[in-house]
């Protein structure tokens, strides 16, 4: 996937990062690293064609990590998000 320049840019103070890995394990190890940083505010992951793993966050810039969560929670999906328009 390529962004256009039609991509809507995050809200102020929020990136969007997005990690591609061969196994949803690996995409986990380095989002918790990042959430250590910053407040997150999404999560999402989606399979990658031919196996792997893409997990997309966005994170707010300005706010620091909250208490560490756990996998569980960090894992169940925020209410009223889905993938971005460019995303199966």
């Amino acid at each position: 996937m390529q962004p256009t320049e039609n991509d809507p840019l995050p809200q102020a103070e929020h990136a969007e990062i997005r990690i591609v890995s061969a196994t949803p394990e690996a995409a986990r190890a380095v989002a918790e690293v990042i959430r250590r940083c910053f407040a997150g505010t999404e999560q999402r992951s989606y399979p990658v064609p031919g196996g792997g793993t893409r997990l997309h966050l966005t994170v707010d810039t300005e706010t620091a990590a909250g208490p560490a969560r756990t996998w569980l929670a960090t894992s169940r999906p925020a209410t009223g998000t889905g993938p971005h328009p460019e995303e199966p």
